[in-house]
């Protein structure tokens, strides 16, 4: 099972760039897609269904904002549009499917550009937790694929002194991803990469791309039940329909 995860920084500006012939090429199972920045009805679905993509779609209230989408070659059991807590479901950030074999979640967990969002993404990640904790229960093969909008560690960013007062590298941010992640996930990219200069994200500034100066942000969190099943995890940066670009992994059941 091939999943991979994008941030697209709008789907329709994606399509453009090539997005679904690059997508036919990766042979995905199934893709997570956050930053859709549309609603279904705005999009060509067609092109998907072309690829043979069942394509399941959660937007925010707010037009042309934030937005995540499912697309599966096989259709899942279940799907669950968004937590169920309406601060989160409003800004359509949470979009799972259930398969026979695993749970896999789109997540677009918010940015902290400001000391107002700063609040609110400290907000979103404690009750992001709790939901995860009850979910784990009743999905224990979970599968957490997408942009969350921190880094780990020093080995994640570019420049970790010079960022260590920026939102997406507080030592608080940090902390919460680790213990998130020691609740009872792998870090499936590190779990197999443990080289440094990987990154999912990139400034639009400076050069910053082709400096490879940028931020590992986008991850595929495993749970621990089914580490035994990760074949392969990697990084696709010579995708360039984002400011992002894909993460992915392997499983073999």
């Amino acid at each position: 099972m091939k999943i991979l995860s994008y941030n697209v920084n709008g789907i329709r500006a994606a399509l453009k760039k090539g997005f679904a012939p690059w997508l036919e090429a990766t042979k995905a199972d199934v893709i997570c897609i956050q930053e859709t920045k549309a609603l279904e009805s705005q999009v060509d679905t067609s092109v998907l269904e072309d690829l043979g993509y069942h394509h399941y779609w959660f937007s925010a209230q707010k037009k042309g904002y934030s937005g995540v989408a499912i697309f599966s070659k096989k259709k899942p059991n279940n799907i669950t549009y968004g937590s169920g807590i309406d601060h989160m479901d409003f800004e359509g950030r949470i979009l799972r499917a259930d398969f026979d074999e695993v749970s896999i979640m789109s997540l677009y967990l918010p940015s902290g550009t400001n000391s107002d969002r700063l609040d609110y993404k400290f907000q979103f990640m404690d009750e992001f937790q709790e939901y995860v904790n009850e979910l784990k229960e009743e999905c224990p093969k979970l599968i957490i694929c997408g942009d969350y909008n921190i880094c780990h560690k020093a080995i994640d960013i570019h420049d970790p002194v010079r960022n260590k007062n920026v939102s997406g590298f507080l030592p608080e941010e940090r902390e919460w991803l680790d213990n998130f992640i020691q609740s009872g996930f792998i870090d499936s990219f590190r779990y197999l990469n443990p080289e440094p200069h990987q990154y999912s994200w990139w400034s639009y500034r400076a050069n910053a791309r082709n400096n490879n100066k940028g931020w590992r942000i986008d991850y595929a969190l495993v749970s621990k039940s089914i580490e035994n099943n990760i074949e392969r995890s990697f990084i696709l940066p010579e995708a360039k329909h984002s400011d992002h670009c894909p993460v992915g992994l392997e499983l073999k059941f």
